[in-house]
């Protein structure tokens, strides 16, 4: 049986690769983690890094696998700790790769709490080096329904390859 890659990142996702591979000349910049409208607090922990490979069944019938990477932050305060530079977040990555092996395309997941509320799953953008320090927002990651995700995503093609981009979403030579 033939799979779908569901792997594919989405526009405003990233890959650990690319966060990785961006942190690489801000090792000594804090990393500040915003997700739903505020930073995470200066005492964030990675508390677990997971790699999973998936086999699934979309709504419409249709067999899907995917590699996923999930960093779970724990945003907590703690005594006058300060954001975790970006060189120890990278360092704790590569003591995990000793462990487990993590597809550095492979789709990147945050899941945050503050210990009391549950856990939720993001993904994030593209980090921005701003006043000596590195801000990555977490957006949340969304339900959707992947047969037809990949219908629009086809019916735009088409539209973009007899029209050309700009009047995509409008249908064909509208």
């Amino acid at each position: 049986m033939n799979a779908i890659d569901n792997g594919k990142i989405q526009e405003d996702d990233i890959s650990l690769g690319l966060l990785l591979n961006t942190l690489d000349g801000e090792r000594d910049a804090p990393l500040v983690f915003y997700y739903d409208g505020r930073p995470v607090k200066p005492g964030y922990h990675i508390t677990e890094v997971k790699a999973g490979q998936f086999s699934a069944l979309d709504c419409g019938a249709n067999p899907e696998a995917w590699t996923e990477i999930f960093i779970q932050l724990w945003d907590i305060e703690e005594g006058d700790r300060t954001h975790m530079p970006a060189g120890k977040f990278q360092s704790i990555i590569r003591k995990v790769t000793d462990h487990v092996q993590l597809d550095g395309s492979a789709k990147l997941t945050f899941e945050v709490s503050d210990g009391v509320r549950p856990m939720q799953l993001y993904c994030a953008a593209m980090p921005i080096l701003s006043a000596g320090t590195v801000h990555v927002s977490l957006s949340p990651r969304p339900a959707s329904c992947k047969p037809r995700d990949r219908w629009l995503a086809e019916e735009n093609s088409k539209a973009a390859a007899c029209c050309g981009q700009r009047t995509a979403t409008r249908g064909c030579c509208a």
